[in-house]
């Protein structure tokens, strides 16, 4: 089976995968849950590794490797307490980039399966 994230650079393109980022962002700067997460001094450089890395990730560029190496997410991650409560959050706020982004619903859908199952692996934080 292809991975369906394989073709989607090609179908949307590098500035829709920025672009989404950069919706992201903006939201994730204002969010008290995951907001304080991020480096308050680096919002820049973040949005960048993100954006480079789900560029690499659907079939663009090699950037994020070359600059970064192998992803190794859940290891960057592990300084950061995520639980459930930041995983949700971080899906809905990538939600609402993705439609002011106007990804379209095939893309979305497929984008959102992607999402939830890095976002759950992220997880370091048990809940109960």
């Amino acid at each position: 089976m292809i991975d369906p994230t394989a073709t989607l650079y090609a179908e949307l393109g590098e500035p829709t995968l920025r672009a989404l980022v950069t919706s992201f962002y903006q939201r994730v700067r204002e969010d008290e849950i995951i907001g304080p997460l991020y480096p308050q001094d680096d919002w820049a450089g973040a949005e960048k590794r993100l954006a480079d890395f789900l560029i690499f990730r659907f079939g663009g560029p090699q950037t994020y490797i070359e600059e970064r190496g192998h992803p190794r997410l859940r290891m960057r991650h592990m300084p950061f307490s995520i639980g459930i409560a930041e995983r949700d959050r971080w899906l809905d706020l990538m939600g609402a980039a993705m439609h002011d982004t106007a990804i379209p619903p095939p893309q979305a859908e497929t984008l959102a399966a992607f999402f939830a199952q890095v976002a759950d692996f992220m997880r370091n934080r048990p809940d109960h």
